[in-house]
């Protein structure tokens, strides 16, 4: 009887021991008030903040010095009023905006020595990443288009590649990485629990988001996957298809020159969409294989605040035509300060 009553009383305390850790294992798994990030700060070292202030700020500026003077010669320059060129200040806008979206927040963080987002904000941070990052990827498989177009039908290029396909093609660009934005936006949205607040970098990257998260279910995972795939194998298919029919058809030009001169006006694209998927395999490598935040945030670096400001240099330095451009509207940009300082005179 006593052994009984003894079981009783066991089963009774465990019951209650059970019960009693109820609310917290609930409390664990609902943390739905969380309200702010930590970011990771490049370095807290206080000899070594000023220095990487003045960097990154330096680069910030150049980046947006850079591209805007891109964008300006070919809206001034009537010898630039050409598709290909079109989608280059398209594209030099887009790289504004999205270095625009993670670099002063670094800076900010850098200065305040505080890398502290709220929840809101590096949702709205993570959203217009991905538009701006969407349209980096479409933008230059509608440049390789272009190339395309160019080299194998150049008979017939002013007719396929018209003001109202360009017209659209930026406009479809836009509006599917919106889409992109939006539906990853809305499955970061389901994230209830999260095993870390604190993001290993600089700014609030969808991967860090995801590894962070211990409340996403398996379906969500999986088409959060299924859309990454989508939007990135579909516009590298079509660079990789688009080149593969450029090289055969340089290879059937009967002169060097002609070869040399076809390639060419490729280079300076080819160069950059090198870059963009190296530095962006590198940060899939780098958060998935190698698991250091320092590596991650290298690989960030170069994906997000280096490749934008070669981008200008590439295309300035590897084509005549920009080179000419630019030329001609510092000439005019003098000319005009002449005529002002007369004037004021």
């Amino acid at each position: 009887m006593e052994k009984a009553l003894d079981l009783h009383t066991l089963g009774m305390i465990k019951q209650r021991s059970s019960i009693s850790q109820c609310p917290s294992s609930i409390e664990a798994q609902n943390i739905t008030g969380v309200s702010e990030f930590h970011l990771l700060v490049l370095s807290e070292d206080p000899g070594l903040q000023p220095i990487l202030f003045v960097l990154f700020l330096y680069i910030y500026l150049v980046t947006l010095l850079g591209n805007m003077i891109i964008v300006l010669a070919v809206c001034s320059d009537s010898h630039l009023h050409t598709p290909m060129y079109f989608f280059l200040s398209n594209l030099s806008l887009v790289d504004i905006c999205y270095i625009s979206t993670t670099v002063p927040k670094m800076i900010l963080n850098m200065q305040t020595n505080i890398g502290v987002i709220s929840y809101g904000g590096c949702l709205t941070q993570m959203s217009l990443f991905l538009i701006f990052l969407c349209m980096d990827d479409i933008l230059l498989t509608t440049m390789a288009y272009d190339r395309f177009v160019a080299i194998c039908y150049p008979l017939h290029y002013s007719v396929i590649m018209n003001p109202l396909l360009c017209g659209i093609s930026i406009l479809l660009s836009f509006s599917i990485s919106i889409l992109d934005s939006q539906l990853q936006n809305l499955i970061a949205l389901q994230f209830t629990c999260f095993k870390d607040i604190k993001i290993s970098n600089f700014f609030c990257d969808p991967t860090q988001l995801l590894n962070l998260s211990c409340s996403l279910s398996f379906t969500a995972r999986l088409v959060m996957y299924f859309i990454d795939t989508i939007f990135g194998f579909v516009p590298i298919s079509g660079i990789l298809f688009s080149y593969y029919k450029i090289v055969s058809t340089i290879l059937t030009f009967p002169s060097s020159s002609g070869r040399y001169k076809a390639f060419s006006t490729c280079l300076s694209h080819l160069l950059v969409v090198c870059l963009f998927y190296g530095t962006g395999i590198g940060v899939y490598l780098s958060s998935t294989v190698w698991h250091c935040p320092i590596k991650v945030v290298v690989a960030s670096l170069m994906y997000t605040v280096i490749t934008p400001m070669l981008n200008p240099f590439i295309y300035s330095l590897r084509n005549r035509e920009i080179s000419s451009a630019l030329k001609r509207l510092c000439n005019r940009t003098i000319l005009t300060g002449d005529l002002l300082h007369q004037f004021s005179i």
